[in-house]
């Protein structure tokens, strides 16, 4: 029996089913829970809808949980293209439309962030709040990171890494646990928020070569949706950036130029992954934005 798949994770949060449908010419995972309002939740690199398990419960108390595999996530289907955030956000309004839904509230994190954000940009008809935690949208000032910064131990050299095409599949596969232990590693401040078991689960969802392949194709659309971002008008509708020390400077820079109607909120002690550091203040964050 395999303990990382979703047909086996799925059984340790009770209320909730996976489902598949196909949409914009591509199979998607997603799993659905909960009862109220429709709120979606997006994971991020490199991680799966997993991330969201320590929420999903407390979330599903007010809200019909709708946690989504992008395209080249997870059990999501790994085409070969497709991968700017503004047509993955297509793939997330035509599920759902397909689930009967016309307006939604929308969450991501890291890479689902930069989705989200997109989906409310794209779709304000459809969007009732939007909620970004710790990453924003790509935009030019993604090329003012420095390679080679000076004195700082952590800098996000994985962005350019993952710009490189076939190398690093060639490089990771069956062993891409190196890669997501150094991340996880260096951008948590309590490494056991992610434990032995969850980053299995989170290996055995990247460890093969369409899986990097398609993962990195997240990234190497950058180019494409820096050129979007550009086309698109300040988003109106009410949006909260909810980050960690480094992350909520970023997101109040980002939403200051690309929002109207914002809050930011910090979360202390926490590192990138703030829905897995600190699950209880996140969750109340999303909670009391939403009511």
């Amino acid at each position: 029996m395999n303990l990382y798949n979703d047909e086996s994770l799925i059984q340790q949060i009770p209320g909730f089913k996976n489902n598949y449908t196909t949409v914009n010419g591509v199979n998607l995972h997603y799993v659905t829970g909960g009862q109220g309002s429709p709120l979606v939740l997006i994971p991020g690199w490199p991680q799966t809808w997993w991330s969201y398990r320590k929420i999903m419960p407390i979330l599903a108390e007010k809200h019909s949980l709708i946690v989504v595999d992008l395209r080249g996530m997870g059990s999501s289907e790994k085409p070969l293209d497709g991968y700017t955030k503004k047509n993955m956000a297509q793939d997330i309004q035509l599920l759902i439309a397909h689930l009967g839904y016309k307006k939604i509230n929308i969450a991501g994190h890291d890479i689902g962030a930069a989705v989200a954000f997109s989906y409310a940009a794209n779709f304000p008809e459809n969007t009732d709040k939007l909620i970004i935690l710790d990453t924003p949208h790509p935009d030019e000032n993604i090329y003012k990171l420095p390679m080679m910064p000076i004195g700082n131990p952590v800098f996000p050299w994985w962005l350019a890494f993952n710009q490189v095409k076939q190398l690093p599949e060639e490089l990771l596969e069956g062993r891409y646990d190196i890669l997501q232990n150094y991340i996880f590693n260096h951008l948590l401040i309590d490494p056991e928020a992610i434990n032995e078991f969850d980053r299995k689960v989170y290996a055995e969802a990247y460890n093969n070569k369409d899986a990097i392949r398609s993962s990195n194709g997240w990234y190497q659309a950058f180019t494409e949706d820096i050129q979007d971002i550009k086309q698109y008008k300040k988003v109106q509708i009410p949006a909260i950036g909810i980050g960690s020390q480094e992350g909520a400077k970023m997101l109040s820079y980002f939403f200051s130029v690309y929002l109207e109607n914002f809050s930011i909120e910090e979360i202390e002690n926490s590192g990138h992954f703030i829905h897995e550091e600190k699950p209880e203040l996140t969750a109340l964050l999303i909670n009391n934005f939403l009511i």
